[in-house]
């Protein structure tokens, strides 16, 4: 396993992150701490939660993650994990988050709630890298910057980064850093995969010209780059699968993922993973460590042997015919996630 610094921060950590977002859902307590112990064996040493997993957000088990996480850190010394988590962004418009009545937000009131909360259920007095979840336009970025500084200066929070994020957005956030003098967002964490290169387009140069670093999730966009939905297929307890019967939200991220043009995007990426020996998974998440500005990349599994295909990765170097093959299928089927 390799080790990359993530933005200008303090923060060095395995340039493959396990995501968590499946555990206390789709993986039960046992075979999450499994998962745990698998990772960290392997050499990655960086978790990434949120306050709403897991996933599909649901108040019935909103927080059930960071508590099965707490409960795998109590086994180990704290110094030795870098461990990142996620407030939720405002509760309102196209999600309502799971947590605090659903009237979340980015101020300063709501992030020291949200943070103590994690904590708690984390077990833990500190968290590595604190994160906003997604962004609240209309409150200025100086608030949430100052109600994270506050954290910061307690000792509770080492670095702060930001997701589903845009260029003006993460712009606007390091000018007010720089103006108030304020901590930067170090890292920002976005959908990126072979199926969705939409990074490449501008936030690709503000992360290289302003040191900030990618952690990019759904390297595998979802599962879809494994191949499973190929021909047709719905496999049993699949994310999309479930998601499909589950909510309009879910039921129209399924068709966003799941669609002809990804599926003939994806055949054509299991034929280039195929030709360089690598199994589709390997493949996908080697590619995104290819990209500079990539701190971390953020993997998911619902299970110990899912684990291994995500791994090899880290072993993996891509020929540069290959990779300009991926840029070619790229151009060839722009933006096949809509």
């Amino acid at each position: 396993m390799k080790y990359r610094r993530l933005g200008r921060s303090g923060l060095v950590v395995s340039e493959i992150c396990l995501g968590t977002m499946t555990f206390g859902s789709m993986a039960d307590e046992a075979t999450s701490l499994a998962v745990l112990d698998k990772a960290f064996d392997a050499g990655i040493d960086f978790l990434d939660a949120a306050e709403v997993y897991p996933v599909p957000p649901d108040a019935k088990w909103a927080g059930r993650t960071e508590e099965i996480c707490g409960k795998w850190l109590k086994g180990r010394s704290r110094d030795s994990v870098f461990v990142a988590t996620k407030a939720a962004g405002p509760g309102r418009g196209w999600f309502q988050a799971p947590v605090r009545g659903g009237k979340t937000g980015l101020d300063a009131h709501n992030l020291e709630r949200a943070l103590e909360a994690s904590l708690r259920r984390l077990g833990t007095d500190y968290v590595d890298l604190y994160q906003t979840h997604w962004p609240e336009r209309g409150l200025p970025m100086e608030e949430t910057l100052e109600g994270l500084a506050r954290l910061v200066q307690t000792g509770k929070v080492r670095a702060i980064g930001c997701s589903n994020e845009s260029s003006y957005g993460l712009m606007k956030s390091l000018w007010a850093a720089e103006l108030h003098g304020l901590p930067r967002y170090e890292t920002i964490q976005n959908n990126f995969s072979l199926l969705n290169w939409r990074f490449e387009d501008e936030l690709a140069e503000v992360c290289r010209q302003e040191g900030v670093s990618l952690l990019p999730y759904s390297p595998i966009a979802a599962g879809v780059l494994s191949g499973k939905y190929q021909g047709g297929a719905w496999p049993e307890n699949a994310r999309f699968t479930t998601y499909k019967e589950t909510s309009p939200r879910t039921q129209a991220m399924t068709k966003r993922f799941v669609n002809e043009r990804s599926l003939a995007a994806t055949e054509q990426y299991m034929k280039l993973a195929a030709d360089c020996g690598l199994s589709p998974v390997t493949f996908a998440v080697a590619w995104t460590l290819t990209r500079d500005y990539v701190g971390s990349t953020i993997i998911g599994v619902t299970s110990p042997e899912q684990l291994d295909e995500h791994l090899a990765a880290a072993d993996v170097t891509i020929p540069d015919d290959a990779l300009a093959e991926a840029q070619r299928i790229a151009r060839e089927i722009r933006y096949p996630l809509g």
